[in-house]
């Protein structure tokens, strides 16, 4: 499905939201506010608070905590095989918290511990068929709610947004913009 066939709105620039709303109340109170960043900024936080809501909502449906969702993604996005010491790495984690991690996981059957093809003194861990589905279910719920609402927009219009989100992002980044 492309995301201008999930149901977008209309995207006329002429329609209101609550943003819009929220910074003119706070135009009279904080003159030198500017309008434009106090929009972006207010709306990219909305934005990201309505998808948590349907990321919670997802996993919640899916039996599933953020750790363990996240680490199930980690591990599918190594192609299925990891060792505990490259998951802790993309976990930005110490390996032993990635153990108990991986034992819930385990515990549960969304993945199995499997003696390395290249090392015998090393485990892999695998995702199993049902951790791959548990994990695919969840993000299929998000993924079509991503695409719903970007498909307010037309190709180009993502396009320059994500161009323009990536130029913020490098901003938001750069740690001597901090300093």
């Amino acid at each position: 499905m492309s995301p201008s066939d999930a149901g977008g709105g209309s995207g006329r620039s002429g329609d209101r939201d609550r943003t819009d709303e929220h910074v003119e109340r706070w135009l009279p109170v904080l003159p030198d506010l500017d309008p434009d960043i106090e929009g972006a900024v207010t709306r990219m936080k909305m934005i990201a608070h309505h998808l948590r809501r349907f990321r919670d909502q997802s996993l919640a449906d899916y039996d599933l905590q953020r750790h363990e969702f996240e680490t199930l993604h980690a591990l599918a996005g190594r192609g299925g095989k990891a060792s505990p010491s490259e998951l802790a790495s993309d976990l930005d984690m110490a390996p032993a918290s990635v153990t108990g991690r991986l034992d819930t996981l385990a515990h549960r059957g969304f993945v199995r511990r499997t003696p390395s093809a290249t090392d015998r003194r090393r485990v892999d861990i695998e995702l199993t068929e049902e951790g791959r589905a548990t994990w695919l279910g969840s993000m299929d719920v998000l993924g079509h709610e991503e695409y719903r609402l970007l498909g307010a927009l037309d190709a180009g219009e993502r396009r320059t947004l994500s161009d323009l989100l990536r130029r913020i992002l490098l901003a938001a980044e750069d740690v001597q913009s901090l300093r």
